[in-house]
């Protein structure tokens, strides 16, 4: 089983540390509302700019506070402190808040940039450098639009890719614990309410550009909502023929033909998201459930597969190492 070692962690951080600045290649979530709004990246996003994207960006910087926290003592730990200090503060939170204050402005990064945004706030808040603080009102930004968000929401969404409710709701759930028990509540009944009587899933997947399995993920996010006790009977009806290791597609790690494809690379991401998913999900298990095993099998093999190519190419490189670091840090408790 593959672990944050050291080594590892010291190769995460290398990769990220390498494009958190990056300003181009960049791809801007923008609506023009005139030729005023045609301005550089850094003037667009004071912080997030680097990483190819807004929410890469987001994700990379919680990737290296995490790194930094969990490996304080890694020599690459004393560049992201420094970095983190020179972008981390109120001045460049508050040219962030400016942007969500333009018009058209409303669905921006929704939600993967909004629930990715709150996990580097909570992140942030565990560390004794004043990056939380600073970050808090970006954070409250993003937590009011997700309270306005879900009651319209009448439907989930079930895609693989940057749209996907569950995915979103994983991550804003573990900030909204800590920071907005309301939030919280009314994630666990939207979650209830979308996912509650699914059954017998037939896992239709991977599409051509996935980095999420529909199918595990909202297992992983079941897995936060209901307790153990009523957590086993949902995941068996939900996927009952796993023991015989059907739908075989969720063991069997994705074939990648292009990294250098943008679209493509992120089939390797979708190996990287199934690890970190079947381990979260095995944690919520009770221990003698017969699928264990295959389950933490399955995701050696997922996590095997990709972790070799996380930075062969840019279109890889700019975000992977964040999944990769998801799976390697999932069902060990000092690690969290």
């Amino acid at each position: 089983m593959t672990t944050l070692t050291p080594d590892l962690a010291a190769r995460f951080a290398r990769i990220t540390l390498d494009h958190i600045g990056r300003e181009y290649p960049y791809k801007l979530d923008q609506i023009l509302t005139g030729p005023g709004d045609l301005l550089a990246p850094a003037a667009l996003h004071p912080i997030f700019h680097g990483s190819f994207d807004w929410h890469s960006c987001v994700h990379g910087w919680w990737q290296l506070l995490t790194i930094a926290r969990l490996c304080p003592d890694l020599p690459e730990a004393a560049a992201i402190t420094a970095r983190a200090g020179a972008m981390l503060t109120p001045a460049r939170v508050a040219g962030e808040l400016a942007y969500l204050d333009r018009p058209m402005t409303a669905g921006f990064e929704r939600p993967y940039g909004w629930a990715w945004l709150l996990a580097l706030h909570a992140e942030a808040a565990r560390h004794a450098a004043p990056w939380g603080e600073a970050l808090a009102p970006l954070a409250a930004a993003f937590a009011s639009r997700f309270a306005a968000y879900l009651p319209k929401l009448t439907y989930p969404v079930r895609t693989g890719v940057h749209s996907n409710t569950a995915f979103a709701l994983v991550l804003t759930r573990d900030w909204a614990i800590e920071h907005d028990p309301m939030l919280a509540v009314q994630i666990d009944a939207r979650a209830r309410e979308w996912f509650g009587g699914d059954h017998g899933c037939q896992a239709w997947e991977p599409s051509g550009d996935d980095f999420l399995s529909p199918t595990l993920i909202e297992a992983l996010l079941m897995s936060r909502v209901l307790p153990q006790a009523d957590y086993a009977g949902w995941f068996d009806t939900f996927l009952p023929a796993l023991a015989r290791r059907e739908p075989a597609t969720l063991f069997t790690p994705a074939a990648v033909s292009d990294r250098s494809d943008g679209k493509i690379a992120h089939l390797d991401g979708l190996n990287l998201s199934r690890a970190w998913c079947w381990r979260g999900i095995v944690e919520a298990l009770d221990a003698s459930h017969p699928c264990t095993a295959a389950m933490r099998d399955a995701a050696d093999r997922h996590l095997a597969s990709s972790l070799p190519h996380l930075d062969d190419d840019y279109m890889g490189s700019h975000w992977l190492a964040t999944f990769a670091l998801l799976a390697a840090i999932a069902g060990d408790p000092t690690r969290n």
